[in-house]
């Protein structure tokens, strides 16, 4: 079977010393597409919109603070432990989406504590935004040819020349399209429904089709950790449980009021 070869230039433009890369292009866009959608929210509600530049500011550093870190102990612990200083070369590569995941909520937090806002009306917000922004990095981790797939004869497979000649699942765009799905089916459930009204309940939702996405799609993907486990799960898997398991207890502690 013939099967599409991707082989992506990394680098978007290159004019003399200035160059900018696809991932570093694509995650501008996500942090921007996320703020627009939470300016649609705001606006929505009646907020003033021009708040969310600080909150901007707290959770792009928690992202990128928590996404290096989570990167550096969940998936290379012993290399980085032992070069303490290379968990600052962010440049060299290495983000894990979960620690990212979490520095946006301790950024969240901050933000919050400091400006009298509701930790838990503005997490119901941001899983919204969040699914927008995961859109972009899954399509800039695409076209980096990074997170690949296993080896697949299946019509999804795809060749990543730059990486080697066989055809893998595209696991970068399988979790796009989870993340399309999971801001369409929460903007339907925001705009349609009281859901916005039960606290921690879009939140909750957020994490339960996040992590059950991540959980599956981990299935697919080749092994990321430095480390090999001695069970069936992958790291990635691992660090789902827990905040599906939190999503759970969120949407059921919400509907029960």
């Amino acid at each position: 079977m013939e099967h599409f070869v991707w082989n992506a230039d990394p680098v978007l433009i290159s004019i003399g010393p200035l160059t900018i890369h696809w991932y570093g292009a694509l995650f501008a866009s996500a942090i921007f597409a996320g703020l627009y959608y939470m300016k649609w929210i705001y606006n929505q509600e009646g907020k003033d919109p021009e708040q969310l530049d600080t909150l901007l500011m707290y959770v792009v550093v928690g992202i990128i603070l928590g996404a290096r870190l989570g990167h550096c102990l969940f998936y290379e612990p012993e290399f980085y432990l032992s070069n303490p200083l290379k968990i600052l070369a962010i440049w060299e590569g290495g983000l894990a989406s979960h620690g990212g995941g979490l520095g946006a909520i301790i950024g969240a937090w901050l933000y919050c504590k400091r400006h009298q806002v509701k930790i838990m009306w503005l997490l119901d917000r941001l899983g919204i935004a969040t699914a927008v922004f995961g859109i972009f990095v899954r399509c800039a981790n695409f076209v980096n040819s990074e997170i690949l797939g296993h080896p697949t004869d299946a019509a999804t497979g795809i060749v990543f020349a730059r990486i080697d000649n066989i055809a893998r699942h595209p696991a970068q765009l399988y979790e796009a399209v989870s993340y399309l799905l999971i801001a369409l089916v929460l903007t339907w459930v925001y705009r349609t429904t009281h859901a916005k009204d039960k606290t921690g309940f879009l939140f909750g939702l957020f994490l339960v089709l996040t992590f059950t996405a991540r959980f599956i799609i981990e299935f697919y993907k080749e092994k990321q950790a430095a480390y090999t486990l001695d069970i069936a799960l992958n790291t990635g898997q691992l660090l789902s449980i827990p905040f599906l398991l939190i999503g759970l207890f969120l949407v059921a502690k919400a509907k029960a009021k």
